[in-house]
């Protein structure tokens, strides 16, 4: 049996088995469902969650429970159950929803959608047309400010000392090193354009992408060349697996011959971002 009381402070409903309050219309018109006190338009509550209230601005449904909780939609297997956003303009601007006909999980919207974290930060946007874009992605692109004597018999970490752009701060151009911010798979690629004559009394020069992991290497016998050429270029590129705070570096080698050849600097380029 279930009794009511109206006074100024609203209407209650009052489980007569145990005076516990099952339904509250306090006196701004909020509705609760298991509490006397409620904290939204209608509060819901099944068992206190603790000492929090919700925002201001989405308490017009408020589900409490000091466990799981949680809203549920349910329709029949070959219809959609969905949660739609609207505004005064168009009642149907955006929804998450899953169609059972298709077996698809969905959010339509008719605007750009953005992925946000970290406190509000955007991590990931899709305009209208598709485009996918990923603001703090790890990303970067540095090139060097000198040119450099190629050295003998010395691994040469090229000094590529400027940065094109490096999304999440990931290269560091004082030691010329990637660190991969977490475990993934790069693609990492080097390029080097060598000049001011090539010695072809070298034994061999051997460009390097190396990682914490592995060493991918590119070796040229410099006596393939007929006499010392003017201009020579070197390319690496590899996806490469990298744990996180793995390192990564290009380097030049060469064995024997003349210090003659020297980097171009600004026509040389250490790239790389994260695939997945």
């Amino acid at each position: 049996m279930a009794l009511t009381k109206v006074g100024k402070e609203g209407i209650t409903g009052i489980d007569n088995s145990s005076d516990a309050t099952a339904i509250t219309i306090d006196s701004s018109e909020h509705v609760g469902i298991g509490i006397a006190d409620p904290d939204g338009t209608l509060h819901v509550h099944s068992a206190s969650a603790g000492s929090v209230t919700p925002q201001t601005d989405s308490d017009d449904l408020v589900v409490e429970n000091n466990g799981h909780g949680g809203i549920s939609v349910l329709t029949p297997d070959a219809n959609r159950s969905a949660i739609v956003f609207g505004h005064a303009s168009d009642n149907l601007k955006m929804q998450i929803r899953h169609d059972g006909g298709t077996s698809l999980s969905q959010i339509i919207s008719d605007d750009t959608l953005t992925f946000n974290v970290s406190g509000g930060t955007e991590r990931m946007r899709i305009d209208t047309n598709g485009h996918i874009t990923m603001p703090t992605q790890t990303a970067f692109g540095a090139i060097g400010s000198s040119t450099p004597t190629l050295p003998i018999n010395t691994t040469y970490v090229l000094p590529l000392d400027l940065e094109r752009f490096d999304q999440n701060a990931d290269y560091n151009t004082s030691n010329y090193t990637f660190t991969a911010p977490v475990t993934g798979r790069y693609q990492l690629n080097g390029s080097i354009y060598l000049y001011n004559y090539l010695d072809t009394s070298a034994g061999y020069i051997m460009f390097t992408l190396r990682t914490s992991n592995d060493e991918y290497q590119y070796p040229v016998q410099a006596s393939m060349f007929g006499s010392d050429i003017g201009s020579f270029g070197m390319n690496i590129s590899h996806l490469v697996d990298m744990d996180a705070s793995d390192t990564a570096v290009i380097d030049i080698f060469q064995q024997a011959g003349a210090a003659q050849t020297s980097i171009s600097g600004g026509h040389s380029h250490f790239t790389g971002f994260l695939v997945a």
